[in-house]
């Protein structure tokens, strides 16, 4: 018996989703992509990996004589050297996670529009491939801070929390960037703008409490990156710096910050998830 024209309905076929295929097909692919790319990136260099070096320590080298030399703020900082490289390694892996998250998406189009994989293997891949770079980074950043006579403590273990606060921030910002990039196509100029915005918009160059209380500091404190950046400088350089909280001015003035935090991370996720499926339709 023939069904009735007229009720059939087309049923919408949606892609792949973000985490299409279970959760252990989604890392083992994520792992083999990072590895791989990273392997790609630094195959036949004369330098090989310590090309990645190259970029942030001769951006140190130009700040360190700018704010010694000409402007003299790092003399009025204890450690200011290594504080500086040290800031400038973690910042370097967030700007360069989600600088290439952000056009990740658009330059798999091929596999994209072929394969059935699960997309949030994209973007994360790298950011985890600019974390194996930050990994390697960190163990000339600490014979540096170890040789200009930084003693450790206790608070070195809990650098991991650092650590953790910062990659997710960066996962959360990359999923938004590479899922609105795809319907967008300015995001990716946009963003380039924006992380250099961030990086002076972050205790990087200067400590927090150089900023009297203004406008412009309330801006700063509402910066997540701001209360990630002055706590490790608590945590792993100079302890007698006032931690986050104690910079911000107590617990009411991080709240905005915090806030941030947890919109960009979540909004990022849901973001993409909500993509995902369409992904293919929209390259």
């Amino acid at each position: 018996m023939n069904a009735d024209p007229a009720r059939l309905e087309l049923q919408e076929v949606h892609g792949p989703s973000a985490l299409g295929g279970g959760s252990r097909r989604f890392f083992d692919l994520l792992w083999l992509i990072s590895l791989n790319e990273f392997k790609k990136t630094f195959f036949g260099t004369f330098l090989g990996y310590l090309w990645s070096l190259v970029r942030p320590l001769l951006l140190f080298a130009v700040l360190l004589v700018v704010f010694t030399r000409i402007v003299k703020l790092g003399n009025s900082i204890e450690f200011y050297p290594v504080l500086l490289l040290f800031n400038v390694v973690l910042f370097g892996f967030f700007q360069e996670a989600t600088g290439v998250a952000v056009g990740s998406v658009l330059a798999q189009e091929g596999i994209v529009r072929k394969t059935q994989f699960p997309r949030l293997v994209i973007p994360l891949s790298s950011v985890l491939i600019g974390l194996f770079t930050l990994g390697l980074n960190l163990i000339v950043v600490f014979i540096f801070i170890l040789a200009f006579g930084v003693d450790p403590t206790w608070t070195w273990l809990l650098f991991p929390v650092i650590l953790l606060l910062l990659l997710v921030l960066t996962c959360g910002v990359s999923l938004l960037l590479s899922a609105l990039n795809v319907r967008f196509r300015d995001v990716a100029i946009i963003w380039t703008v924006l992380a250099t915005v961030l990086m002076y918009a972050t205790p990087i160059i200067y400590p927090l409490e150089i900023i009297g209380p203004s406008f412009l500091r309330d801006v700063l404190l509402a910066n997540p990156l701001t209360l990630i950046f002055e706590q490790a400088r608590h945590w792993m350089i100079e302890p007698g710096a006032p931690s986050a909280i104690a910079a911000a001015g107590g617990w009411l003035h991080i709240l905005p910050a915090t806030t941030i935090y947890v919109v960009v991370c979540v909004l990022g996720a849901w973001v993409f998830r909500r993509e995902a499926p369409r992904i293919a339709e929209l390259l």
